[in-house]
């Protein structure tokens, strides 16, 4: 007689096979699946079960579906078509970077026949775990994109959580960092590493020398900013003289002036011409509280700001580097419906964009 259990390995190797099997064929049979994989038929309909009763499945007559094929009570999608996969999406900001990368992904969902179920955390790592377990537990979801913390032990911790999940995750503008080695997960990120070698070079042409860097402290963007930054001042034979890794906008109106005020006094004493700054709010704010105090821009200090959400609105307007963010958005919908569809036999993807530099008054001035 069968044990009424078996390892935890082997029921979620048995489930993923059957999923995959369904992404492919769009029906499975219990008999088929038995004599594959050399159980016996109540192995195949107990987990047919388990995958039903997480809302992945529809058990019929002697076998199963995909639940998003045959589930009438999930919405079309607005251009009318069915929709295949229901994804959750969860983002660490609504108001800020991401909006523009929830545009991208809204409309490769509707194009393709998703259900975009979107929730909003913050950067706390134990927020984001649990606005993603809500969705999970749900039992409903054929995928997840997130866009966790990544770095420290809670953030390594976080990424072998989602690695474990039963279902495929994608990540949005975040990448594991090489010495994790996991497999499973799947990116879409702006190559922000680049952009910081980017931003140093465009400084470099321009005839700057000594240069320096403000980033936003905690920022998961601000350390790959840092390392395209280094080396290119390294290879480029520039000098970084100052360097600070601040939150102003989240200072106090005094406090921000003596942060600003002593970074403007560090540049002027080390005769410091030009800044990369991440990001907006944080390059708006240093360049009028120095036009506010005498300094001309460019010609006093260049200015390179690193997002571009509020960079053109300045005076003058800042030269931005600007990730794209909505194509981020759409890849990783496009990353995941690929993966749902193909299943285990498609390579595990992972994507990097280049952000794109845009030239403002800030370091080149008015044309003359």
């Amino acid at each position: 007689m069968e044990p009424p259990t078996d390892p935890p390995a082997f029921g979620l190797s048995r489930r993923e096979h059957i999923l995959d099997e369904l992404r492919r064929t769009g029906s499975v049979r219990v008999t088929d699946l038995a004599r594959e994989l050399r159980v016996s038929e109540l192995t195949i309909r107990r987990d047919i079960g388990h995958l039903a009763d997480r809302g992945l499945v529809t058990r019929v007559h002697g076998g199963a579906t995909l639940r998003s094929r045959l589930d009438t009570t999930v919405p079309a999608s607005a251009t009318g078509a069915p929709i295949r996969f229901r994804v959750g999406m969860v983002v660490p900001s609504l108001s800020y970077y991401w909006p523009h990368i929830i545009i991208g992904a809204r409309a490769a969902a509707t194009e393709l026949g998703v259900q975009l179920i979107l929730r909003g955390a913050s950067y706390s790592v134990d927020d984001q775990r649990r606005q993603i377990s809500s969705l999970v537990e749900s039992g409903s979801l054929h995928g997840l994109i997130v866009a966790p913390e990544t770095l420290g032990a809670d953030g390594r911790a976080l990424l072998h959580w989602l690695e474990a999940l039963p279902i495929p995750v994608v990540l949005a503008e975040r990448r594991v960092p090489s010495a994790l080695a996991l497999t499973k997960l799947e990116w879409v990120t702006t190559d922000h590493v680049f952009g910081g070698s980017l931003a140093a070079d465009h400084l470099a042409s321009l005839g700057h020398r000594r240069v320096g860097i403000l980033t936003s402290a905690g920022s998961p963007t601000s350390w790959q900013l840092r390392r395209g930054w280094d080396r290119a001042v390294a290879a480029l034979g520039l000098e970084c003289l100052v360097d600070v890794d601040a939150t102003l906008d989240a200072l106090d109106g005094v406090a921000r002036e003596v942060l600003i005020a002593e970074l403007l006094g560090r540049c002027r004493e080390t005769a410091t011409t030009a800044l990369l700054i991440h990001n907006d709010p944080q390059a708006v704010l240093l360049e009028q509280y120095a036009r506010d105090h005498g300094w001309s821009i460019p010609d006093d200090l260049a200015i390179v700001a690193y997002d571009d959400e509020v960079a053109e609105s300045a005076e003058p307007a800042i030269t931005a580097l600007r990730p794209p963010k909505q194509h981020v958005g759409r890849l990783a919908v496009e990353t995941m419906v690929a993966r749902l569809a193909e299943g285990g036999r498609r390579p595990v993807q992972r994507v990097h964009l280049l952000p794109e530099l845009l030239p403002r008054d800030s370091t080149v001035g008015r044309a003359t």
